[in-house]
């Protein structure tokens, strides 16, 4: 058993060397189709582990079909369903092609996605570009003419801005700017404000080149990257999406290196175990909702933007970003207290991504799912509400369920198993 253990540690080390020496640089923008491999024109990715199209329910499945409108896949909603059902337009998973999906997360093929190299392994991963600041968006569950006129708008009017400043400024390194924002407030998932306005001060120089050579979008795309402050939540996301593939398929290690929803629960990756899904019911939520919403609106229509606490970010670095709890509710004292057990559940803590009021600790990162059975300690995520009519109406906290890592505790690659002992709980007991 001592050589098991040891296997694990050291196969948890290397996990944990991977997602802190991470290097995400932002190299390109470009449709979907264009440059994520194995993307077809007949295909919508959503979010969460794979689930057949007819199990799709509610907002998740009305993505689908919006997206599939929107490609213009099919004339109507009857006739997308009808092509959805025969499997003429195809559904498939944000992770199985490097992507990352914010709710729903519908991708289409020309919809244009950021382009992040890890540096460091020469992994990439690809995030779609934020919609705005209407709560009434593709990727909560709606679509109608707004939202097609928005994401049109997105498409050919923001983003060649943003494509034309990055050529001319170059690759964007953006683990300094997650770095930095950490500082000012951010904690990379629910408060992106500081590290937006870091982004765009890097780009300023060329937006303004841009402006001086007779491009009438510079103003309007710089308006949309700054009307509120979540457009750098996306290549967040992209970022430790990067991150966090570099860690896996390690062999025995018991690293997270996923986290999503699906309409259908919740659902976790680990590194010694490859691709698969280990699935258990919804999250449990604490939520502040916007006024005139109640709970019973709460609806799960998926979300991999879990993917920045599964690298030490969002909930991980909650400490950072006292004034989110006036916007997803609690008070400061119970975020400091949040982040402050997540320490014991995970591998170490980040040498880069310091948490200011926890006297500049790194980050708790590398969740150990042995470590989450051992203590009971569920890992604290910050996410964004949506309602069951479609559009976000709320904010909050969400556990993960234990179901999940109790999956979870299979073999670790030919190393070491996980059980129940009846009195003293999850216990490392053989090798195998």
């Amino acid at each position: 058993m001592q050589r098991a253990l040891s296997n694990r540690l050291e196969a948890n080390k290397l996990a944990f060397e991977r997602l802190t020496e991470a290097e995400p640089v932002l190299i390109d923008i470009r449709r979907a189709g264009e440059v994520v491999p194995g993307f077809s024109a007949n295909m919508i990715l959503t979010s969460g582990a794979p689930t057949p199209w007819p199990d799709y329910t509610g907002g998740q499945r009305e993505g689908i079909i919006g997206g599939a409108l929107f490609e213009d896949l099919a004339e109507d909603r009857d006739e997308a369903i009808a092509k959805l059902d025969a499997g003429e337009i195809k559904v498939g998973a944000c992770h199985d092609y490097g992507c990352i999906g914010s709710l729903a997360g519908i991708y289409s093929a020309s919809m244009p996605v950021f382009v992040v190299e890890n540096r460091a392994s020469g992994g990439v991963a690809y995030c779609n570009i934020y919609e705005g600041k209407n709560p009434r968006r593709l990727n909560y569950g709606v679509y109608d003419e707004g939202v097609r006129e928005r994401l049109l708008f997105v498409q050919n009017e923001v983003v060649p801005v943003i494509a034309d400043a990055l050529r001319d400024n170059g690759p964007i390194p953006l683990k300094p700017i997650i770095r930095r924002a950490l500082g000012m407030g951010d904690e990379l998932h629910s408060r992106n404000s500081a590290a937006s306005l870091l982004f765009m001060r890097e780009l300023v120089p060329s937006f303004l080149s841009l402006a001086a050579s007779g491009d009438g979008h510079v103003s309007r795309a710089v308006e949309a990257m700054t009307e509120d402050h979540y457009f750098f939540l996306r290549l967040s996301m992209a970022a430790a999406k990067a991150t966090a593939d570099a860690a896996r398929n390690i062999e025995a290690s018991s690293v997270l290196t996923a986290m999503a929803f699906n309409c259908r629960g919740f659902a976790i990756r680990v590194s010694g175990l490859g691709d698969t899904w280990f699935r258990g019911p919804h999250a449990h939520v604490e939520a502040k909702l916007f006024e005139g919403h109640t709970e019973d609106e709460i609806s799960w229509m998926g979300g991999e933007s879990p993917i920045a606490e599964t690298v030490g970010l969002g909930g991980f670095a909650q400490a950072c970003a006292p004034t989110l709890q006036d916007y997803q509710g609690g008070s400061y004292e119970t975020m400091l207290q949040r982040n402050t057990e997540l320490y014991a559940i995970t591998v170490g803590e980040h040498p880069t991504y310091l948490i200011p009021p926890l006297g500049f600790r790194g980050s708790p990162t590398g969740i150990d799912i042995f470590k989450v059975l051992e203590t009971g300690t569920l890992p604290v995520l910050d996410i964004g509400i949506a309602g069951r009519d479609g559009g976000q109406i709320g904010a909050g906290v969400v556990r993960p369920p234990l179901e999940c890592f109790e999956a979870a505790a299979e073999p670790i690659g030919d190393a070491i198993v996980m059980t129940r002992d009846a009195d003293t709980g999850w216990a490392l007991f053989a090798e195998i």
